[in-house]
């Protein structure tokens, strides 16, 4: 099928909130092999609602959307569905008796207007909601396929994972299995990597899609087949080749990060590590602390943001950084040399620069060292970095990661 998806929210054209629903079921009708053709944002206007549907159907032959199936009076998806499609709204009482069981138990009344979220669409295929109040309906009318959707993310992403997805795949009647494989490189940009690919774009089945995010760069292989075996069989030659051409970028798959594979390759091999962190304030260290388990190799650290605290928490002689400045190939040397012996690991990492908006110490702005240190033997590496403060300082931290994971594949840890 072709499909839109249709986000409903005037806080999304305001600004106020990310549109992440739409990338996420972006990415979830991919992998069922459902063309997503167009996203859409509409604010919770009942006369522009019913136009943006109006112009849907016209163009795509399934309409999730997304929002608008709460209590208040701006929640009115439900009730514009039911008119466009001549629909009645009745109550699904196992909806009903939900959401008053989750008053009585946190002992709260529940208002009349709660009452709402229980309506569904007359003849529709209802999707439980797990994590919220409001059920998910999904109904066929005309050739059209149309699926609303709760608007929070924690509500809309399982109701999709495990009610809706089910749905379509039923209606594909199809015996055919869709497969994917993504692949995460990084130190290589979207272009340059699409560049080496580029034969493979055009491919029918299995597909390959570039996508990029936050410095790094993914390849998402995808192949349909009547069995998984099958369709891994046709994924695993183009891997392959794909492989021969990026490979020496390659640093994970699927749901990897470098986060997670930095985090396996300490474990696997029983080492420790410790940061101290300037420009990137502990970022560095919350990255890894997301990893369950992390407290086996993470000693700990310092945040050291300005040249007394490097002075007092690192005991960096201060004559260094009089004569190289904070932001320096020899500051962070030290940075990492002096945090590895006050933590007792056998890996240190320190990280200084200017984030920005302003230039620091003489360097300019998105100047940052990486300095690492293996058993007292440190190596560092510059970056010349033009985003915006935060976005210099993720990718300053994923640098370091990537950087740490090399110089350990170096050494012949894997």
């Amino acid at each position: 099928m072709n499909v839109e998806i249709i986000a409903v929210g005037s806080e999304l054209l305001l600004g106020q909130i990310n549109n992440t629903n739409a990338r996420f079921l972006s990415a979830q009708l991919n992998e069922i092999g459902e063309n997503v053709r167009f996203h859409t944002v509409v604010g919770d206007n009942g006369q522009r609602l019913k136009e943006t549907i109006r112009q849907a159907e016209r163009r795509s032959d399934c309409i999730i959307l997304t929002g608008g199936l709460g209590p208040t009076k701006d929640d009115l998806t439900k009730e514009v569905i039911a008119e466009h499609l001549n629909r009645s709204l009745i109550m699904d009482e196992e909806a009903m008796q939900s959401i008053e069981t989750f008053f009585a138990v946190r002992n709260r009344p529940m208002t009349e207007n709660n009452k709402k979220q229980a309506l569904v669409l007359e003849g529709s295929t209802i999707f439980k909601n797990r994590h919220g109040m409001a059920p998910g309906m999904g109904i066929e009318l005309n050739g059209k396929q149309y699926i609303l959707l709760p608007g929070p993310p924690k509500e809309m992403e399982p109701m999709f994972q495990f009610e809706v997805k089910p749905y379509l795949l039923q209606m594909q009647r199809t015996e055919q299995t869709i497969v994917s494989r993504v692949l995460r490189f990084y130190g290589i940009g979207e272009a340059a990597l699409e560049q080496r690919v580029a034969p493979f774009l055009d491919m029918e089945n299995p597909t390959v899609a570039p996508l990029a995010a936050d410095g790094e760069v993914t390849l998402r292989v995808t192949a349909s087949a009547h069995t998984e075996q099958q369709a891994q069989q046709l994924m695993e030659p183009v891997i392959a080749q794909l492989l021969e051409r990026v490979g020496n970028y390659l640093y994970g798959y699927d749901d990897d990060s470098l986060a997670s594979k930095l985090a396996e390759v300490l474990r696997n091999n029983k080492l420790t590590i410790a940061a101290a962190e300037s420009l990137t304030a502990g970022l560095f260290m919350s990255e890894l602390a997301s990893i369950p388990g992390i407290s086996d190799v993470l000693q700990g650290g310092a945040v050291v943001y300005n040249e007394q605290m490097k002075v007092k928490q690192l005991q960096i002689d201060r004559q260094l950084l009089r004569d190289y400045t904070v932001v320096s190939s020899q500051c962070a040397e030290a940075m990492a040399r002096n945090v590895a012996l006050n933590y007792d690991a056998k890996i240190g990492v320190g990280l200084t620069g200017a984030a920005g908006p302003d230039p620091h110490d003489g360097s300019p702005v998105g100047t940052v060292w990486i300095g690492i240190c293996i058993d007292g033997i440190c190596t560092s590496f510059e970056l010349k970095l033009a985003g915006s403060r935060n976005a210099n300082r993720l990718v300053a931290v994923k640098n370091a990661q990537y950087r740490t994971l090399q110089l350990l594949a170096e050494k012949g840890y894997n």
